[in-house]
Order: C-alpha cells, then sequence, then structure tokens
C-alpha cells in the first residue's frame, strides 16, 4: 500500500470512529467514570507516535507535526478541559495538550 492511500484511509477511518465514539459517548449516563488514562507505551499509540508533550514528538518519523496541533484542537478530541476521550484509542482518557499522527483539524 501507498503512503498516501494510508493516509487516505486513516483520515476516513478515523471519521467513522469519530462519529460511532461520539454517539457512544453521548449515549454514557451522567455521572459515569471517565474511562482510563491512555498509556503512552500502548503499541498503538507508539505506532502514531503519541506523545503527551508535543514538543517531544519526533519530527523527522511524523514530519506532518506542527507546533499549533495538539488534541484540544483534533476532531477526534471528544471533550473539553484539560482530558477527553480520544477516538482513536478506544475513547481513553488523553490531555488537551497532547499529539498524535492521527491528529485532524477540528471543524
Amino acid at each position: 500500500m501507498h503512503r498516501r492511500s494510508f493516509v487516505k484511509i486513516a483520515v476516513l477511518a478515523a471519521t467513522v470512529v469519530s462519529a460511532s465514539a461520539r454517539e457512544a459517548i453521548s449515549q454514557t449516563p451522567k455521572g459515569a467514570a471517565p474511562g482510563p488514562r491512555l498509556d503512552p507505551k500502548d503499541p498503538l499509540a507508539v505506532t502514531l507516535g503519541y506523545v503527551e508533550a508535543p514538543t517531544k514528538a519526533n519530527t523527522s518519523k511524523f514530519p506532518q507535526y506542527k507546533s499549533d496541533q495538539k488534541c484540544s484542537n483534533c476532531q477526534l478530541y471528544l471533550g473539553a478541559g484539560p482530558s477527553a476521550p480520544c477516538s482513536i484509542f478506544g475513547n481513553k482518557q488523553v490531555p488537551a495538550g497532547a499529539w498524535c499522527s492521527a491528529w485532524v483539524k477540528k471543524v
């Protein structure tokens, strides 16, 4: 698979996952405990270059990283505040200031 095809498929999958996750979260009972925090050593997190401090992003491996990209302004970040669920990581909690290569501009 070519890199461009992979990126297109990944963005499409992220959009579908995001929509599904938003629906699931909207059905979560009020007062329910938030999901667990994402472990930076999680295999998917490692694959996507997830870092809790974006200044530590591996820019040689992930050249698409820009300093204004962070979880809180990503389409996949399902909330507001200092941490929220991320649909790409199975709704595990991520800090607002974190980053990964699945970042998609919030519209």
